[in-house]
């Protein structure tokens, strides 16, 4: 096997790459040493800034394949035919915490996924849960302020948290889901996905659907006792992220099967609740899970900053036979997810490898920093033009499909539905009796050290939801409720 050369970024072989150009052997050193300089400054920006959100995760590749036919519902090229195979990128994280911090944190997780397709890559950014915690993006920079560090002690502070929460009662549902015994996955593998908000598909005939997507994982729903999580942190931070690597290296490979709800234009305009608010979700009663295919996580990364710290996902990504909805929070990810992936790698980020799509695509995009490709070459940078092979617009209405606008423009407050309670009720009605222990339980070591006004204000809104869920955190808090 003949030895490679080391050189530098522009090509040119390195003679000596274990000692500095010095003046004589004491030094100093020389400005003039290329190699020391070039090697210095990479080294010095080998760190990208991390997510804002979703900083510490974990990928890998893998394989989508239909096995029911919804064509009725989408002419989406990759739903086209039963048996059907298409690429796909899944990478899944914890929400709050920093790049160094605990895989085994009680967070949502993150749960995005690529589908690299015939007709453009399609990325749908969604979590473990089916709801969120806010209805409107506005209030997502206040949102995670209160999940990361206090301003003055640089500290996490659980105040900030049900001081925003005990004003914000429509997360009540997230936040049941999060301190149920379904709070901290068991690794990544044993956790449901959803798309959590409302999307939609549009047939060949241009109807349109709304739906849900659900991705419930074939492993087994398994978590984690709140004492083991506690210890694995200290122990092992990387204990999911390690635990999806050996799987998939050993080749057991992790599955998903993926449903939609569905609902008729018709049915959203006349249901009883908004179908497009994401702190809620669809009854599977009236709106029955249909399976559609599953995926196959089968291949780990080569490297993990190319192929997942710099992997790219946001619900702007569609495809023809896809498509977004009204839902408030799902509008404001469109403009933020792409946004932030512009700042945080760089304004030609869909050009790497790991980003860009498999099949051909042709924009007038130009320049630019780190411009991967020939920048469109010497063909026009602007549109329209008279050139022959320039790329035309197809005059299709998809994916951005027409919607329906009512009302004049202005701000409306989303809190006119108060109904926060009814869901998390029900939710907490299914629970057995050690569930609601482990609840309220978790709940209550949560609230320690909090304010007793801020305490008095969010157990006002659990006693709404059940008496028994309001009254049991306040007892093990040794607050007496009116």
């Amino acid at each position: 096997m003949s030895k490679k050369t080391l050189t530098g970024a522009n090509g040119a072989p390195i003679a000596d790459n274990q000692n500095s150009r010095t003046a004589g052997p004491r030094g100093p050193v020389l400005i003039d040493d290329f190699n020391l300089i070039e090697k210095l400054a990479h080294f010095n920006r080998e760190n990208i800034p991390e997510r804002r959100v979703h900083a510490k995760g974990a990928g890998a590749h893998g394989t989508f394949v239909v096995t029911k036919d919804i064509t009725q519902y989408t002419n989406a090229n990759l739903f086209n035919t039963i048996g059907k195979k298409t690429p796909m990128l899944a990478r899944f994280s914890t929400v709050g915490g920093e790049r160094g911090s605990a895989d085994t944190a009680r967070d949502p997780r993150g749960f995005s996924l690529k589908f690299y397709t015939e007709e453009g890559n399609w990325d749908i950014v969604g979590n473990n849960t089916p709801v969120f915690f806010i209805r409107d993006a506005i209030k997502f920079p206040d949102f995670i302020h209160t999940q990361k560090r206090y301003p003055k002690s640089n500290l996490k502070d659980s105040g900030m948290m049900w001081d925003f929460f005990s004003l914000s009662p429509e997360a009540l549902h997230q936040v049941t889901i999060l301190f149920s015994d379904r709070g901290i996955p068991d690794g990544f593998r044993f956790m449901h996905g959803y798309g959590s908000h409302t999307y939609s598909l549009i047939n060949k005939d241009g109807v349109r659907t709304w739906v849900k997507w659900h991705y419930r994982t074939q492993q087994g729903i398994k978590n984690l006792d709140p004492e083991k999580a506690g210890e694995l942190a200290g122990s092992n931070p990387d204990y999911a992220t390690e635990d999806l690597f050996n799987a998939i290296e050993k080749g057991d490979y992790p599955k998903w099967g993926v449903y939609i709800q569905v609902m008729t234009e018709e049915q959203a305009k006349n249901y009883k609740e908004n179908p497009f608010d994401v702190t809620k979700v669809w009854s599977q009663k009236e709106f029955p899970l249909h399976e559609v295919g599953y995926f196959e996580l089968n291949r780990n990364p080569e490297n993990y900053f190319a192929e997942v710290e710099q992997a790219a996902f946001a619900p702007s990504n569609v495809v023809p036979g896809t498509g977004l909805s009204p839902d408030k929070m799902l509008q404001g990810r469109v403009f933020a997810y792409a946004d932030a992936q512009r700042y945080r790698i760089g304004t030609n980020y869909q050009q790497l490898p790991i980003n860009a799509p498999k099949c051909p695509y042709a924009n007038y995009q130009r320049d630019g920093a780190m411009r991967l490709d020939q920048n469109g070459g010497g063909s026009p940078n602007y549109e329209p033009n008279s050139y022959e092979n320039a790329p035309k617009q197809t005059n299709k209405p998809e994916p951005l499909f027409p919607v329906d606008l009512s009302g004049a423009a202005g701000q409306y407050d989303h809190r006119t539905d108060s109904d926060y309670y009814s869901q998390p009720a029900a939710l907490f009605k299914l629970m057995n009796a050690e569930q609601k222990e482990l609840l309220i339980s978790n709940l209550a070591a949560s609230m320690q050290g909090v304010k007793q006004e801020i305490l008095e204000r969010v157990l006002a809104h659990f006693v709404k939801i059940d008496p028994e869920y309001g009254q049991g955190i306040a007892k093990k808090l040794n607050i007496k409720l009116n």
